[in-house]
């Protein structure tokens, strides 16, 4: 059954029962009705992708995710899924760009072309391209994270500074006073990543407050970068005996690393910071952390991004998120650790 069938049965012509369905141009009452019970006798059903080709419209969204490092984490496939998920419960599919701020063929197919209706954009930078670019040329987009300037973009991101601070402050009470930061890689952090630098700031920030010793370290985002980044910490400030990190992809060799330096967790050093749970779990012992709600900021980027492109000229509503730090076996009372 297709339309041209349709239009057999109910004795009008196609355009009429094009009309009919998508309601473009007015059509007589008994004519509809005359169509309708066609439909409804033969069970047709409109073809969805040649509806919204009618409308101008893709039914597709873009997810323009290029991995921070050699390969996605754990939480960044996170996001992807959740971002997947709340678009197909609304009837669009999800087309994944790794194109980054220079790369002008990709953003040309992805954006020029106009396959996708509106697009998601992550891995944001303080002064992102991408985003002037979205703006520039007034196509539909979100951000999960904000740029330096956020308030003209629509965006939903965790609040990286006011986590970190609340991790020290954790730390603080259990009697740490001396404290180091694992963040990013080096590269992010000169590439202006935003979360590298909020979390950085906020320690920075709590650390001065609370009157206590702290030292932030770049980390690659792997396991030999933890274990890397263990042993310069224990190297530089054997008296830490608290650790914030934002960096979950190198949570393993962290661990490790503090192992291989006769460092138990918690007794001799205390860890926690920002992750996923599902990391935060499977180290052991598991980690006191801010599980990052990566599926719920899928969904909640899902929903902006429609309302953008179905009033572009509607304010862009922000959600910043502040889940709280989830008590784990990763921090207990601060032990005095000889030099």
């Amino acid at each position: 059954m297709n339309i041209g069938e349709v239009a057999r049965r109910a004795k009008v012509s196609r355009s009429t029962v094009s009309y009919a369905l998508s309601g473009k141009r007015p059509v007589a009452e008994s004519t509809r009705r005359r169509i309708q019970q066609v439909i409804d006798e033969m069970g047709y059903r409109p073809n969805a992708f040649a509806r919204a080709l009618a409308r101008g419209e893709t039914k597709t969204l873009g997810l323009v995710f290029p991995p921070a490092g050699s390969h996605y984490t754990d939480m960044q496939l996170d996001f992807i899924g959740g971002v997947t998920e709340a678009a197909a419960a609304r009837d669009y599919d999800v087309l994944l760009s790794v194109a980054d701020a220079g790369e002008e063929r990709s953003f040309q197919r992805l954006v020029g072309e106009r396959r996708v209706d509106g697009a998601i954009l992550m891995e944001i930078r303080l002064h992102d391209a991408r985003v002037e670019r979205m703006r520039a040329i007034g196509f539909p987009f979100v951000t999960i994270g904000r740029t330096g300037r956020p308030d003209g973009t629509a965006w939903v991101d965790l609040d990286h500074r006011t986590l970190v601070r609340r991790c020290v402050q954790h730390l603080s009470d259990l009697g740490h006073r001396h404290l180091a930061f694992v963040n990013r890689s080096e590269a992010l952090l000169r590439s202006g990543y935003e979360s590298a630098h909020h979390g950085q700031e906020g320690f920075e920030i709590a650390v001065r407050e609370l009157g206590l010793n702290g030292a932030a370290y770049p980390c690659d985002d792997d396991a030999m970068g933890g274990e890397r980044c263990a042993e310069q910490i224990l190297t530089d400030h054997p008296e830490t005996t608290g650790i914030v990190t934002i960096n979950e992809a190198s949570l393993g060799g962290l661990y490790r690393g503090l192992a291989a330096a006769g460092r138990t967790i918690p007794r001799d050093m205390s860890v926690t910071g920002i992750a996923g749970a599902r990391w935060a779990e499977a180290v052991t012992p598991a980690l006191t952390a801010a599980d990052v709600p990566a599926r719920d900021m899928g969904r909640i980027a899902i929903d902006l991004l429609l309302e953008r492109i179905a009033d572009a000229d509607a304010p862009a509503r922000h959600r910043l998120l502040m889940p709280p730090v989830v008590l784990r076996a990763s921090t207990g009372t601060a032990a005095r650790v000889a030099p």
